[in-house]
């Protein structure tokens, strides 16, 4: 039987053929650049975090297995190539829609009291739900129309399958590594979207002019809607494989001109134009204080720094400023935050040593020894896992002079902190004296950033006042903090076998203040 459907193969049909499995082909792998681009739109409103790829993956396989199922049935009720076309065409419509819906449904859910993982569905839903169902669609059709042609079943479903499964691989890695990076996200859409109009229209050879003509412009008056509605107005300015990075003014008529750095939603440093030493943002004001009476440090001290993460540049700017003495190495992943530093936010790092690699990576591999690691590479739901453990406390350990203090400023619920009380725990292991400080103990539920101070040398003072820039005082809150809510004792070590952070954080999560 194979024989005979070989032979009966005309060159016509085989190319009709060759056209199902690459429309097949691109569509998989588009839906699954829309999946990844997902995560970059909404990272501005809602962060990176499990939680939110959970949602953009579950609501890009529920449309997905919708879209087979109806993609199935309509096969079998008499689908057609022109179907494959206008599903193609409306694919296209609501891909370019999906940045309209971000500027609908934005303004509402910021504005909300919902919870941050709920937030999250929601934005997801509402702008790839639809164009994920339309894509699923197209394969269940066409191996169906594909078998019409040739009748070699597991051939011609093995060949289809493996050809959205191929696709879908492509889709996931040149988006992950190259088109977000140097085209942005909103231009990826529109050329996806652009290629299943260019996909569609073979299959539209035998549909009228005037029809044609009809879903031209129904998709062009969605464009312009977009248009007018600034769909396709982009939060980031620079966008990079790991953040959304914008620049605001951060001025006021209290300090005077300041720049400030946003890492997807979260603010990350505010930059004085003037005066690199002036710390505007007290939990970064209160590390360099307990430097400041840790070490007695002067303006001569010769401190070694290491700073996880670069983010503004912030601190490392001002202890340059501050200690000309002072030797500063920065781990910064992203070189583009680099970049942003040098050119908007005042910072020069010519008198830096600047690595641009995992933080973790640098500290195993370095021969350096530091009295100063400064770890700020937390952005609030985004922790990264491997720097909050019980190995990642050893590695700093090994790296710290005699005298050396380890200093972490790190984002959670207050009053009952669990991932803070468990990275006390954790630190605890490996040091004698782990204190966190605030400047206020706040009086009701709330978001606030800790600053943590690990040491093996002496203990510090109940209080901390400043000593240069704004009047300040900070006051170590572990009673307090360890007296409410869950106790440490039932909250886990954190290792890198297990690091249960969003568990840990869903105090936050689960409620408005994650937003």
């Amino acid at each position: 039987m194979s024989t005979t459907a070989n032979a009966e193969i005309t060159p016509a049909i085989r190319r009709r053929m060759i056209w199902y499995g690459f429309t097949i082909f691109i569509s998989s792998a588009i839906l699954l650049v829309l999946e990844i681009v997902a995560g970059r739109l909404i990272a501005p409103y809602v962060g990176v975090s499990i939680y939110s790829w959970t949602s953009i993956i579950g609501v890009i396989l529920a449309g997905l297995s919708l879209g087979n199922w109806l993609g199935g049935r309509w096969a079998d009720r008499g689908g057609n190539e022109t179907g494959v076309g206008i599903i193609l065409l409306l694919a296209a419509i609501f891909s370019f829609a999906s940045l309209l819906m971000l500027t609908l449904v934005a303004p509402v859910l910021q504005n909300s009291q919902l919870d941050l993982i709920s937030a999250s569905f929601l934005y997801v839903l509402t702008m790839f739900f639809v164009p994920a169902v339309l894509l699923g669609i197209i394969t269940p059709l066409l191996i169906t129309l594909a078998l019409r042609l040739d009748t070699r079943i597991g051939h011609i479903v093995g060949r289809m399958h493996a050809l959205a499964a191929l696709g879908s691989i492509l889709g996931t890695f040149i988006t992950g590594y190259w088109l977000v990076q140097y085209f942005g996200t909103r231009m990826v859409i529109i050329a996806s979207a652009i290629c299943l109009v260019v996909l569609a229209i073979p299959f539209l050879r035998k549909i009228r002019i005037v029809q044609i003509v009809i879903l031209i412009v129904l998709g062009v008056g969605t464009v312009a809607v977009t248009q007018v509605r600034n769909g396709f107005s982009n939060p980031c300015q620079w966008e990079t494989n790991y953040f959304c990075l914008r620049v605001v003014d951060a001025s006021s008529y209290e300090y005077g001109t300041a720049k400030a750095l946003i890492l997807d939603h979260l603010m990350h440093g505010i930059n004085h134009k003037k005066k690199p030493e002036l710390l505007i943002s007290p939990y970064v004001h209160a590390m360099d204080e307990i430097v400041r009476i840790h070490f007695s440090a002067q303006e001569d001290s010769h401190l070694r720094y290491f700073f996880a993460g670069g983010g503004a540049y912030t601190q490392p700017r001002a202890v340059n400023a501050m200690y000309p003495q002072a030797h500063v190495t920065v781990a910064e992943l992203d070189h583009r935050v680099t970049d942003v530093a040098q050119q908007a936010l005042y910072v020069n790092t010519n008198a830096m040593q600047v690595i641009h690699n995992d933080a973790r990576a640098v500290l195993q591999t370095t021969q350096d020894h530091y009295d100063v690691v400064v770890t700020d590479a937390y952005h609030d739901i985004s922790v990264p896992y491997h720097m909050v453990t019980q190995e990642f406390a050893q590695a700093v350990k090994r790296k710290l002079t005699p005298e050396g203090l380890y200093l972490i400023n790190i984002i959670d619920i207050f009053p009952d902190a669990k991932l803070v009380k468990s990275l006390v725990k954790t630190l605890q292991l490996e040091f004698r004296y782990v204190d966190v400080w605030l400047e206020e103990v706040p009086e009701q539920v709330t978001r606030i950033t800790y600053v943590i101070s690990v040491q093996n040398s002496r203990p510090l003072p109940e209080m901390i006042n400043s000593q240069r820039g704004f009047e300040r005082r900070w006051r170590r809150v572990n009673d307090a903090l360890l007296a409410k809510g869950t106790s440490i004792q039932d909250l886990p070590i954190l290792t890198d076998d297990y690091v249960p952070v969003e568990r840990l954080l869903a105090g936050m999560l689960f409620s408005s203040e994650g937003l």
